[in-house]
């Protein structure tokens, strides 16, 4: 197996480094317009989520580096675990653009209950593609079913925290259902009978 022509680490870093100079060209904040720079955003929904190095949402980006490692897993096998890593991030920094252009914040606005959502600071986007590495190397690490349980608990824990998770964020900006939008305002949990 050919080895990358460039340490892998540097390659890492200039994949942040274009992601964050494009969402800079696309508008985003460096950091948050508030001025600060805080570890913890603790709301669901407010002025600083999304803006500091982490937040309720920073499990979704861990739960990125699982799937991304799976997938990379099945298609590329053969692949070292660098150059694998390598597409993952690429891939991680690819939904950091996408998910910060003006059609997905609009869509987020227009179908969540975010309708004052603004998009990612660059440096919690940075964070993000750090949070999608942590669960990449984790799921090197780890027997699969501890993978499994690790996502399951993720998801559940920050459900029941916020109301709000990967697979509702998902499901919200891809088919919008009324009865999750009423539950993340407050009522019931959505049953789907």
């Amino acid at each position: 197996m050919k080895k990358l022509a460039v340490p892998f680490p540097l390659v890492a870093l200039a994949i942040a480094a274009v992601t964050a100079l494009i969402l800079l060209l696309m508008g985003q904040p460096a950091i948050c317009t508030c001025g600060r720079v805080d570890l913890w955003a603790p709301g669901a929904s407010g002025p600083t989520t999304s803006q500091m190095l982490a937040d309720w949402y920073s499990p979704s980006h861990v739960i990125h580096g699982f799937l991304f490692y799976g997938l990379m897993h099945l298609v590329w096998r053969r692949a070292s675990v660098e150059k694998r890593f390598i597409a993952a991030l690429s891939l991680e920094g690819l939904w950091e653009i996408v998910e910060n252009s003006p059609w997905v914040l609009e869509r987020y606005r227009s179908v969540t209950i975010e309708v004052g959502y603004f998009g990612d600071s660059v440096l919690n986007s940075m964070s993000d593609l750090l949070m999608m590495a942590i669960g990449f190397f984790l799921a090197r690490k780890l027997p699969l079913w501890a993978s499994i349980t690790f996502i399951v608990a993720a998801e559940v824990i920050v459900a029941i925290a916020i109301r709000n998770n990967l697979f509702f964020s998902s499901l919200m900006l891809i088919a919008p259902q009324q009865s999750v939008l009423e539950w993340q305002a407050g009522g019931p949990f959505p049953l789907p009978f």
